[in-house]
């Protein structure tokens, strides 16, 4: 109960002190107008950024920034890696459809060799079993379809870890940040603005930083999740179109 008291007694003379800057800084802003326009617009956003980084504790604050610069590592490698899986399967697929009307089984394959991504990777699996039947050559689709998508969710629970990660550690600086402001105040025995500013300064500014770490990341992780799903999609829909196909080339040749 002491410590509830302590603490509104704290924000109070806060606000009490806020009013009390902002009117002295209303009183002195026709003044001082002509000296503070030249000197923000010298200052840009990364320089702003820069200095609440450092005023947010360089401990806590570097830890965000690591946990940014990782997840965003991550982020590249995986969009990277999404963006190489992505082919046209219409074309592929027409191209393996065209040459199994033909019979020619080698030539459907090495277009399958040829071509990059997960979906000609199922298909090649599937038409190197295609003497071996048609239920053969399903659990082998399934089976590598499978693996392949575990290829395209690799990294993705680093990514979210990160994102968990960064709001915490904010949130850890800014419980830090408390007991730094109730340790001024029992050093200087005495509840003021001044005494118990940096603390809060401190809570604030890791709060900040962390939760706009965890969103920078948290739209890269929706994004690569779209990709996924669409690849998937994608996968799912080849491997029906050459299960037809290949049901369609044993009609034609295996009577």
């Amino acid at each position: 109960m002491k410590k509830l008291f302590a603490i509104l007694a704290v924000m109070g003379v806060l606000s009490f002190g806020m009013t009390q800057t902002t009117m002295a800084q209303d009183a002195a802003a026709p003044a001082q107008s002509e000296q503070v326009a030249p000197a923000v617009e010298e200052g840009g956003m990364h320089k702003e950024l820069k200095t609440k980084f450092i005023e947010g504790d360089a401990g806590f604050m570097s830890l965000v920034a690591v946990a940014l610069v990782l997840g965003l590592a991550f982020c590249i490698e995986r969009i990277i890696y999404l963006s190489l899986a992505e082919v046209d399967t219409k074309k592929l697929m027409g191209k393996v459809e065209a040459a199994l009307e033909k019979g020619d089984v080698e030539g459907a394959k090495t277009i399958c060799r040829n071509t990059r991504g997960p979906v000609a990777s199922i298909c090649y699996q599937g038409l190197m079993r295609v003497d071996e039947g048609l239920d053969v050559v399903e659990r082998s689709v399934v089976s590598f379809g499978g693996v392949q998508a575990g290829y395209l969710e690799k990294g993705c629970s680093w990514i979210t870890l990160f994102i968990a990660m960064a709001p915490s550690l904010g949130f850890l600086g800014t419980v830090i940040g408390m007991v730094m402001a109730f340790d001024n105040i029992q050093r200087a025995g005495d509840i003021s603005p001044t005494v118990v500013a940096g603390g809060m300064k401190v809570a604030l500014i890791t709060t900040i930083f962390g939760l706009i770490v965890a969103l920078i990341l948290q739209v890269f992780y929706n994004y690569i999740l779209s990709k996924i799903e669409a690849i998937t999609s994608q996968m799912e829909d080849s491997s029906i179109t050459l299960l037809d196909m290949i049901m369609k080339y044993n009609l034609k040749y295996k009577k």
